[in-house]
């Protein structure tokens, strides 16, 4: 028989790692949740309602304790992000970004700075 140990921490790791496919997967659900969580308290004074409140009822104040909570109710459910066919990535990767253009103009201002201060001394 499996002795059960009181913990602190309700709910139990086990608990929650049978959620999950992976301890990683846990973390990183929890706190993505508990950023939600922590942004939906935020911003309840100025009644912008744009974030989900909490999932389930609980006494804990802390948006990780609320996440963790809501995982091992179900609530919460990890999945994975929709497949972008290749075309789109090969179509991104295509488009300039410019940047060369950005660092070659601070290049020039910067050059510019320098001789003004020279001329100015």
């Amino acid at each position: 028989m499996t002795e059960q140990h009181d913990t602190m921490m309700y709910p139990t790791i086990e608990e929650l790692l049978g959620r999950t496919d992976s301890k990683f997967r846990l973390v990183t659900l929890g706190a993505l949740r508990a950023c939600q969580i922590n942004s939906y308290f935020g911003q309840l004074g100025e009644g912008l309602g744009a974030m989900v409140p909490p999932q389930v009822l609980t006494m804990s104040r802390k948006p990780l304790s609320i996440a963790f909570e809501e995982i091992a109710s179900d609530k919460i459910i990890a999945t994975d992000p929709p497949e972008i066919p290749d075309e789109d990535v090969l179509a991104d990767s295509m488009i300039p970004s410019g940047d060369a253009d950005l660092d070659q103009a601070g290049l020039e201002q910067a050059d510019q700075d320098d001789a003004d201060l020279d001329s100015a001394s």
